[in-house]
């Protein structure tokens, strides 16, 4: 089975949000000619594959997204390493998910489950949020694996969640000379710096990244057609475990309207960080060492499809998979290939020793 072909073959199919077709069907292809039971594209769009009984209680999804963010880079493989638009965010992780799962020796009466989701890199999570809701109807399984970049022998916990908020301020047209009180960009200016003072405020007693609330200026438009002027403002916020969500709109509105703005909110995801102290976990420590690493957890400032089934499901799940998250969107992104396959051997120990646990 020649897993960096796989791979390769994947980087070089373009694959952005709400664009994943031509990908999805050509992993279920290739899972249908490599020994899995079942390989279909689902209602979402997802690329699914299924090995197991039918019937049996699902042990494991493994659940991955094809989307990339956009940006061409040349598809090259150089010293081992290998050059292109989501070979770490996250076609690597997702590659490594179907080889290993193809690769493993797994009891006849188990289930596993390999999920190459959509629009995870959209705030939709068209992707994930299909899966949720199909195995909330259909019985939760025993754990979840996300494929996401954490290092071979790195396992991570959590994530921050998000919110995304859009400012909008609106006024009559005066000329710039005559008196006049805040134009509509001085409106959206004072609004952001009431925002960054409340984070800072926020994050006073917190010292690590994962616990602060953190804010990132995205957009901002202003316009006007003789008569009126507007301006609208995007920006994220990166949320932290312990924070209210309805507490900090309150305060986001209650500063919009101090400066004559309103503001709306989209793409909300709510942080989310598993427990360490479970089998899966446990799985994952012993391959990681069987493959000579030292394992290691994390935890994001970003987030995943971990943010979207985590909550719901309440079932053991950690995120992995081969490549360097600071490559994620970069123009530099690229994967060490031995990296990828020992991340596949580890994913496979996992998977067999987690099938043989549920069988005893």
């Amino acid at each position: 089975m020649d897993c960096i072909a796989l791979l390769e073959h994947m980087v070089r199919i373009p694959s952005l949000s709400g664009e994943e077709g031509e990908l999805a069907a050509f992993l279920v292809r290739w899972a249908q000619e490599h020994g899995f039971d079942r390989a279909y594209v689902d209602e979402a769009g997802n690329a699914v594959a299924e090995r197991g009984h039918p019937e049996a209680r699902v042990n494991l999804v493994l659940l991955g997204h094809m989307d990339t963010v956009p940006g061409n880079i040349p598809v090259r493989v150089e010293d081992g390493i290998l050059y292109g638009r989501g070979t770490v965010d996250a076609k690597g992780p997702l590659a490594a998910f179907f080889c290993a799962a193809a690769q493993a020796d797994l009891p006849a009466d188990t289930r596993i489950v390999v999920v190459g989701a959509t629009e995870e890199e959209a705030a939709t999570s068209k992707g994930a949020r299909h899966i949720r809701d199909r195995f909330l109807k259909e019985g939760l399984p025993r754990a979840c694996i996300i494929g996401e970049p954490s290092g071979w022998d790195r396992i991570t916990l959590g994530y921050k969640g998000r919110l995304l908020v859009t400012f909008f301020a609106e006024e009559e047209n005066a000329h710039t000379a005559g008196p006049r009180g805040l134009g509509v960009g001085d409106r959206a200016c004072r609004w952001w710096q009431g925002v960054k003072a409340l984070c800072e405020q926020f994050n006073r007693s917190r010292d690590r990244v994962f616990d602060q609330l953190l804010p990132s200026l995205r957009h901002v438009h202003t316009e006007g057609d003789g008569l009126n002027n507007r301006v609208i403002m995007h920006i994220g916020l990166r949320l932290p475990p312990a924070l209210e969500r309805g507490r900090l709109e309150e305060q986001l509105r209650a500063l919009a309207g101090e400066v004559g703005g309103q503001v709306t909110f989209s793409g909300y995801e709510p942080a989310y960080r598993g427990d360490k102290r479970n089998a899966l976990v446990r799985a994952f420590i012993r391959a990681i060492r069987a493959e000579g690493g030292k394992p290691a957890f994390k935890v994001k400032t970003g987030t995943s499809d971990m943010n979207v089934v985590g909550p719901a499901w309440n079932v053991p799940i950690v995120a992995y998979g081969p490549g360097d998250s600071r490559l994620d969107h970069t123009p530099e992104e690229h994967i060490r290939l031995d990296e990828f396959l020992r991340a596949i051997r580890v994913l496979r120990r996992v998977l067999e020793e987690n099938s043989q646990q549920e069988k005893d």
